[in-house]
């Protein structure tokens, strides 16, 4: 059985378990946490009071972090004509029609894949390749979309996509340890609004039962969420 390093229970012994607390307070007991030797992703993770199973209580949607993530991400848009020249001069990595090919081959070196309309039928045969790792365009996440500049824009200026796991939870990355505390608390909050609108009209109760963020190596810390249930 596993046991937890003695840098973890130090850092632990830091944060009262039994407590929650304000956004701009949890994120500096994080930073003040971690103790990995590198730069740590900052998370955060929402328990809802929701039952997957059920259609029409998927909660899923997207956000522009107001810092981004700190990670730098790869964008792959797929798409043809004019739009090749857009998408190159919005800043992705790599663009073209020639890449269903090559993902058909086994490339796979993109954090994020666009791709307007017309070229989504190409794609189809890849839903069990792409559709595990995350890859898979959708509409509902901006990543099928006529315009490519803006959806590169937004992935490169921080936004991500979230989605509620079997468990009725949802992680996302915020942040990077090194961000300052004010720029992690607005990640944090951007994060919590855009939970909040998102909640399915089927769902009852109490939708947000709990929340925590936390360093990758660190102890959690648990949120008020008073404010947005």
């Amino acid at each position: 059985m596993a046991t937890q390093g003695k840098r973890f229970r130090a850092a632990a012994g830091t944060v009262d378990r039994s407590r929650e607390f304000a956004i701009p307070a949890a994120v500096e007991m994080v930073k003040g946490a971690a103790f990995a030797k590198f730069d740590e992703t900052v998370d955060v993770a929402v328990r809802l009071g929701v039952d997957p199973r059920h259609a029409d209580q998927v909660v899923r949607g997207t956000v522009v972090l107001p810092h981004g993530t700190g990670k730098p991400v790869r964008v792959l848009v797929i798409t043809q004509g004019d739009r090749v020249r857009e998408a190159e001069a919005a800043g992705a990595d790599f663009v073209g029609i020639e890449y269903v090919q090559k993902l058909k081959d086994g490339w796979l070196e993109c954090d994020v894949i666009v791709a307007t309309p017309d070229v989504m039928g190409q794609l189809g045969t890849l839903g069990r390749v792409l559709g595990p790792r995350g890859l898979m365009p959708n509409p509902k996440a901006g990543t099928v979309t006529l315009d490519v500049a803006k959806a590169v824009k937004e992935i490169k200026a921080g936004k991500i996509e979230f989605r509620v796991d079997k468990t009725g939870n949802v992680h996302a990355p915020i942040g990077k340890v090194s961000f300052t505390a004010p720029q992690l608390a607005d990640n944090v909050q951007a994060f919590m609004e855009t939970i909040v609108r998102a909640k399915p009209a089927a769902a009852k109760g109490t939708y947000i039962r709990s929340a925590t963020i936390s360093s990758a190596m660190g102890p959690g810390v648990k949120l008020d969420t008073a404010g947005y249930r």
